[in-house]
């Protein structure tokens, strides 16, 4: 048992301003005392995704008043805060100095403790912020940037044991809707445009089912779709229905393949395990289709399938600030006034490099 911990979380790794107070209990329990995001949406779609510069002059511009909010919602002030955690990578790196050196600046007037936090370890442990979920479990990662299947063994503790070796699934998304002249976020707008469509229409490729690794690749649906799309030009409204829909279907067909090999694997490396879970995390867990399939694949395999609420699946601040408080409370040291933010930073540093793990390196 360890007293209560009240954490001031700063998020601003992308195209979200976020401020949140979180409060872990001397039980280990989570809850949200005040959190606020800002979205900028508006700013960015009207250049079909985000622009680093236009993100970056946004979160000056809302930051401070967004920790002002968050602090009078939570009903505390800065000296009631036990530290604070703000997002160090990985991102955009004008918005993560912007968030970080906010964060360094509270500190330093503060006297207060400043812990660095990874952007994916905050969707790595937002499960047991909601559910009060216990090591170890797998996470689902998918996002705009990432796509990983990560083993969850404690705070600070992961194994990654798949990635895209080329495009996220998020952006699989925002390049076809793009491409059919859908708006901007392209998720949601495929997913709308899918629910009218016929999703035996086209019979797209589902990249790396059936291969033994627990690896993906979208590149080649994406190819798919925009040769489907060239094909039929100029695509009616019918058309562009029917092939979101296959889209969504050849994903989901690729997820129920490598998801089911790597709940199979945790079954079989974690036999001990009695209620084992997979966690969804990420803008793209909003997907309904997607979270069925899952919720589908894991009542078949025995497994809990927890997708936390949709506000704490997309960036925000109450996990960036329930990560820290978990790694206060583990004994793990804080961050030096120098630590530096990171475009690149892998969870799992020791996984080979491929091209969506969070390093720099070659597509293989």
């Amino acid at each position: 048992m360890s007293p209560p911990l009240r954490i001031l979380g700063i998020e601003t790794s992308c195209d979200e301003t976020a401020a949140s107070v979180v409060l872990r209990d001397e039980n280990g329990r989570g809850s949200i005392l005040g959190d606020v995001v800002l979205s900028q949406l508006e700013e960015h779609s009207a250049y079909g995704g985000v622009v680093p510069e236009i993100a970056a002059r946004a979160h000056v511009e809302a930051l401070d008043a967004l920790i002002e909010e968050a602090l009078l919602r939570a009903g505390v002030t800065l000296q009631d805060i036990d530290a604070i955690a703000a997002t160090s990578g990985p991102g955009l790196i004008g918005g993560l100095i912007v968030g970080l050196m906010t964060g360094k600046a509270i500190a330093r007037a503060t006297g207060k403790p400043l812990y660095a936090v990874n952007h994916l370890e905050g969707h790595a442990l937002t499960a047991r912020l909601t559910d009060g979920l216990s090591f170890p479990y797998l996470m689902l990662l998918v996002s705009g940037g990432h796509t990983q299947l990560i083993l969850v063994k404690g705070v600070g503790d992961y194994e990654r044991w798949g990635t895209t070796i080329d495009d996220a699934l998020g952006e699989a998304f925002d390049k076809t809707a793009k491409l059919l002249g859908l708006p901007y976020p392209g998720g949601p707008a495929v997913e709308q445009a899918a629910l009218s469509g016929n999703a035996e229409r086209f019979d797209f490729p589902r990249p790396l089912v059936g291969d033994a690794r627990l690896d993906f690749s979208f590149s080649g649906l994406k190819t798919a779709v925009r040769q489907a799309a060239q094909s039929l030009e100029p695509v009616t409204d019918e058309d562009i229905a029917d092939i979101c829909a296959s889209f969504q279907r050849a994903i989901s067909r690729t997820l129920k393949d490598r998801i089911g090999r790597g709940l199979k694997r945790f079954k079989a490396d974690h036999a001990s395990v009695e209620k084992p879970a997979l966690v969804v995390a990420g803008g793209v867990a909003a997907n309904q289709v997607l979270r069925t399939t899952l919720q589908d694949l894991c009542d078949k395999n025995g497994f809990d399938f927890i997708a936390p609420p949709l506000q704490l699946c997309t960036d925000n601040a109450a996990m960036i600030a329930w990560a820290g408080a978990e790694r206060f409370a583990a004994g793990l040291p804080a961050d030096g006034l120098d630590v530096a933010p990171r475009s690149r930073w892998p969870l799992d540093q020791q996984a080979q490099t491929l091209l969506g793990s969070g390093k720099r390196g070659a597509k293989a």
